[in-house]
């Protein structure tokens, strides 16, 4: 079936094509007879007005962009949860794509954004700010990254300091008196996974008698985590590390998975445990889950503040780089 045109309903109300397109937009400046005139047509004929049309001819729709890691994670869709209640309150929708890690899907997205001419675009990319992104910015489109910062600061960004919360993770397991520790984590592609390494290694510099080692994953996932607590039952006993901090929840769940269920490995006697994010799932595990917070709803409504002044200010916009502390959720996982 046809749509109806603006010039349809113009016919059947008797009235022309700008007197509709003013009781559609401007109604204020018609006749309260003539809007009503106008909307019995509308009514009557069915008609649907073509907004996309009209936000595009207009410069830019009413949608942001929002590119995440990995929809699956819980961190991910908190965080777009709260990038989508705040863009509400502005008036604008929220269009979701998942680069699932993945360089090629993240392009994929930000392409068929600019196509679309998105009002703005958040993003938490894979690698460093490329040039992909700075043609975003020079074609006018507003730009902030979540969950991550550029050392340069040419973009606003919203995250949380992870080297922080590696030094935090890291520092409480040798607290609770633990020498040999394991980080787990990848790829190293992704500036959170090296970030919170790093944090880790700067805590594990400050006492002597205590290693740690790097257990790489290509993804952040249970199922890597499970892969990796296998690896770790395949080893001698007194060859395992003694703790493990994993770069997420969905890692150190996996890990625990296979340390409960196919090793009957006594966490947290035998092996503490640590994750990042501190995710629902995390308090409600066999064995609850110590963890680092984010506060994730907060990091992507605070992202769309930047983002509202960056489109606002324009060229003059100077772009602001807001940093979140970590904070440390001590629960069983790790003798709490």
């Amino acid at each position: 079936m046809a749509s109806i045109s603006v010039r349809e309903v113009a016919a059947e109300a008797g009235v022309s094509v700008g007197t509709v397109s003013n009781v559609l937009n401007r109604p204020d400046k018609v006749s309260a007879g003539t809007v009503a005139r106008v909307q019995a047509a509308i009514e009557l004929l069915g008609f649907v007005r073509n907004d996309a049309a009209r936000q595009l001819r207009a410069g830019r729709s009413r949608s942001i962009g929002l590119v995440v890691l990995d929809v699956g994670n819980p961190f991910f869709t908190d965080l777009a949860r709260g990038a989508e209640d705040r863009a509400a309150q502005a008036g604008l929708t929220v269009l979701l794509g998942n680069s699932d890690e993945t360089v090629e899907r993240e392009s994929a997205y930000l392409d068929l954004f600019e196509e679309q001419r998105v009002h703005g675009v958040l993003i938490s990319p894979l690698g460093d700010s490329g040039e992909q992104l700075k043609r975003l910015r020079r074609r006018g489109t507003p730009t902030v990254l979540v969950d991550r910062q550029t050392e340069d600061r040419s973009f606003s960004s919203v995250a949380v300091d992870d080297v922080a919360g590696g030094y935090l993770a890291a520092s409480h397991l040798i607290a609770v008196g633990r020498t040999r520790l394991a980080f787990v984590g990848g790829p190293h592609s992704i500036r959170q996974v090296t970030d919170r390494l790093e944090g880790a290694r700067k805590a594990v510099a400050e006492h002597p008698g205590v290693s740690l080692e790097s257990l790489d994953t290509a993804s952040l996932s249970v199922l890597e985590g499970r892969r990796v607590g296998e690896g770790l039952l395949a080893r001698p006993v007194d060859a395992r590390p003694d703790a493990v901090f994993a770069a997420n929840d969905l890692l150190a769940l996996g890990v625990l998975q296979a340390l409960s269920m196919f090793g009957d490995v006594r966490v947290p006697e035998e092996i503490a445990l640590i994750g990042y994010d501190d995710i629902a799932f995390a308090s409600a595990a066999v064995v609850p889950l110590s963890s680092i917070r984010q506060p994730s709803a907060l990091i992507g409504s605070t992202a769309v503040d930047l983002l509202l002044r960056e489109a606002e200010a324009g060229e003059a916009f100077v772009p602001e780089q807001i940093v979140f502390q970590p904070e440390l959720v001590v629960r069983a996982s790790t003798g709490g």
